[in-house]
């Protein structure tokens, strides 16, 4: 039933290992206690196994199980509160096992349309998603109070711009008493891979990450995301990532300064959880290369 690229996962340490062995149970038990026939190979995504299945009634859909970790804890709140607005639709969800049933949606994503295109769709979409937030959601005060500071933490002999790691720092300081910072639902991690060709509607977002903040917060994915678009793109990588900024705030109707403040907090925040990264850990991106996107995105946005 485990894909092979998803058992893989065990070499991320014991708590995979232990989620990946009771897997195949807790699968079993929610297709029988769901009423759910198998239709289909199961795929994944990085902390997710996502089976087709058919409901008691015939309905398409996927169960989409989830490794227990924060940022799937309250997923269903976020699609509860957007009932199919502009999202996919949440048909059933068990907390406790970490357990969604939703509409089955296409394999198609953003990937295959021109960036810009891309752009001008998840600006579109910012609107019907960021309505007012649920109470239970954690607060994005709260996380940029903390990561402020762990960014004025960091040595100056960090291999990172001196100057952007001060000024990430003082904005998140700055963000984290300001008001506007929370009260909307803001899925967080909205990019190309995330946005799903859809029978009821063109596009629908998928896997949110939920928080309640700020909607300029949302900008910054889709800049970093398509990395090797930007890079064999005709014009400059920098030009290539204004225009993508300027696109979405323009789509959206955001704050052009507020969106380019958040975009360098989360930027400058990507390059300290790299480098907070334990010496074993594998990324597809090496280290360096990676921070140099970080710095080349926070610095486009600015220059």
């Amino acid at each position: 039933m485990l894909p092979s690229g998803f058992s893989a996962y065990a070499a991320r340490g014991p708590e995979w290992v232990a989620f990946l062995d009771r897997l195949p149970g807790l699968v079993r038990g929610l297709l029988e206690d769901w009423q759910l026939i198998v239709d289909g190979p199961a795929t994944h995504g990085f902390c997710a196994l996502v089976l087709p299945v058919r409901t008691a009634g015939g309905r398409p859909a996927v169960l989409k199980v989830s490794w227990p970790h924060w940022e799937a804890e309250l997923e269903h709140v976020a699609l509860q509160r957007w009932h199919g607005d502009g999202a996919v639709e949440l048909l059933r969800a068990d907390p406790h096992r970490y357990a969604l049933l939703l509409e089955r949606l296409h394999p198609e994503d953003l990937g295959d349309l021109w960036d810009v295109e891309a752009c001008a769709v998840v600006g579109g979409l910012y609107e019907r998603l960021h309505v007012p937030a649920p109470p239970q959601l954690v607060t994005l005060s709260s996380c940029v109070a903390r990561w402020g500071t762990e960014l004025a933490a960091l040595p100056r002999d960090a291999p990172l711009p001196r100057r952007l790691v001060e000024q990430a720092a003082a904005l998140g300081r700055s963000l984290a008493v300001d008001e506007a910072t929370d009260g909307r639902l803001v899925h967080t991690d909205l990019h190309y891979a995330n946005v799903l060709a859809a029978d009821r509607e063109p596009w629908l977002a998928i896997d949110p990450k939920p928080l309640s903040g700020d909607p300029h917060y949302e900008v910054a994915p889709m800049l970093w995301n398509r990395w090797d678009d930007l890079v064999s793109a005709t014009r400059s990588v920098r030009d290539g990532i204004r225009l993508r900024f300027h696109i979405l705030v323009d789509v959206a109707g955001l704050d052009e300064r507020r969106a380019r403040d958040w975009v360098v907090v989360r930027m400058l925040c990507n390059a300290l959880w790299r480098l907070q990264d334990p010496p074993e850990a594998h990324r597809l991106t090496p280290t360096d290369e990676y921070l140099t996107r970080c710095v080349t995105v926070a610095k486009s946005v600015q220059d």
